[in-house]
């Protein structure tokens, strides 16, 4: 129906952020980990192939209602109209994500958005497998109104594609600007676990919402970025589960029904007076640590070797599941998966991972195979296959993942 313009601008994402490693090295900051930001890709991978199965189907709704009751024809060769509903996807995106932090079961899908503990240009990549399966009925007020599904879509890419940029620490005050546009001084801000910045500034192009609607912060303090309770995992699975799994298990251990539907429904920190009642966020104090875990410099080389390999992959992915049968892309969405859990769980330093790891060398290779009749290079298999040279220096690495069985994670 629409061109992917999310998927068109891969190759700028992955520029703009060499463009600010390297600013970040003449400003003299580190503002990447290896191990948060291909965690960080990892997650934003995930939802774009997810959305492969559920992103038509998540936008049925939007145009049966535009098909059958719309109010009005909005034609599309109108600039006011894209002006118009460029300014009301905004307005509908504010009280989106607004309510995506009040509200238990919306927090579950949106929290993986803030679980970085860093913030640079990778964390605009890393999204819910699931927001917008939760999002578009947001929207669908507008296709009441009628506006068109090609217009709503592609005004709602252009939204998220402006959000790219303001993820950084590398730009800071943007003097007048700031009066209108979200800009990254506003956004740091958003991403702060500080208690005076939780939930405030939701605003996704303009942050005139926010002071219209009394959610504005300005930045003062120095920002600690993260969750409340850290999600101490590079696991990009458990990342888009672990919300979930803790609304779950809350809402087991209360007695009343009623509690258990509101533990989904209240915000979050939101306890039954059983459980002891409201939670507020702890101080994040003036110098608070980052979880992370300690691996060989060689495995660092490995993990990212790998990783650029998995994103080439996916992308192709990405550019082609179109064409592919069901099966084809059920089975290139359990690789790259596969792929991006075992890399996370390499840094990790889990036993279990030395093993697949091993495994999904060799299994890489085989199911390229499956895609050379469907048109993929005939090299693709064999190139896969010369990869497993890879698993030499992974053995000498060894010593690191069957040594122990559990790692003690080292704050940084």
């Amino acid at each position: 129906m629409e061109k992917d313009y999310i998927a068109l601008a891969i190759p700028v994402f992955f520029i703009l952020i060499g463009v600010e490693l390297v600013v970040a090295r003449l400003q003299r900051k580190k503002l990447y980990r290896l191990n948060d930001s291909i965690n960080d890709l990892s997650t934003g991978s995930i939802q774009q192939m997810f959305g492969v199965f559920f992103k038509a189907a998540s936008l049925a709704g939007y145009i049966w209602i535009f098909q059958n009751y719309s109010l009005f024809k909005i034609g599309e060769s109108s600039i006011w109209a894209w002006v118009t509903c460029f300014i009301l996807v905004d307005f509908v995106y504010y009280w989106f994500h607004r309510l995506s932090h009040e509200i238990n079961f919306l927090w579950a899908a949106h929290v993986v958005h803030h679980q970085s503990e860093e913030y640079n240009l990778t964390v605009a990549l890393r999204q819910s497998a699931f927001q917008q399966v939760f999002s578009v009925p947001f929207y669908w007020p507008l296709a009441l109104l009628g506006f068109p599904p090609v217009m709503f879509v592609t005004q709602k890419a252009f939204q998220t594609l402006y959000q790219f940029w303001i993820h950084t620490r590398a730009i800071g005050s943007m003097g007048p600007l700031e009066h209108i546009l979200m800009t990254p001084s506003h956004h740091r801000v958003h991403h702060g676990r500080n208690p005076i910045y939780i939930d405030r500034n939701h605003g996704g192009t303009f942050i005139i919402w926010d002071k219209m609607f009394g959610t504005f912060q300005k930045e003062e303090e120095e920002v600690h970025f993260g969750i409340t309770k850290p999600l101490a995992s590079w696991n990009p699975i458990w990342a888009n589960f672990h919300y979930w799994v803790e609304l779950w298990q809350a809402a087991s251990k209360t007695r009343s029904r009623r509690d258990k539907l509101l533990m989904f429904l209240k915000p979050p920190g939101w306890f039954p007076k059983d459980l002891g009642g409201f939670q507020a966020p702890p101080p994040t104090g003036d110098d608070p640590k980052k979880w992370d875990i300690p691996v060989p410099r060689g495995l660092n080389r490995y993990a990212l070797i790998q990783y650029a390999l998995v994103m080439l992959l996916s992308s192709a992915y990405l550019f082609s599941v179109k064409d592919f049968p069901m099966a084809h892309k059920i089975l290139g969405f359990v690789m790259m998966t596969w792929s991006m859990v075992n890399i996370g769980a390499l840094f990790e330093g889990r036993g279990w991972a030395f093993y697949l790891e091993l495994a999904r060398l060799i299994a890489l290779p085989v199911c390229a195979l499956f895609y050379v009749p469907l048109g993929a290079p005939s090299w693709l298999a064999p190139a896969l296959a010369v990869n497993l040279v890879f698993a030499l220096p992974l053995f000498n690495l060894r010593s690191f993942f069957l040594g122990a069985t559990e790692r003690s994670p080292q704050p940084v």
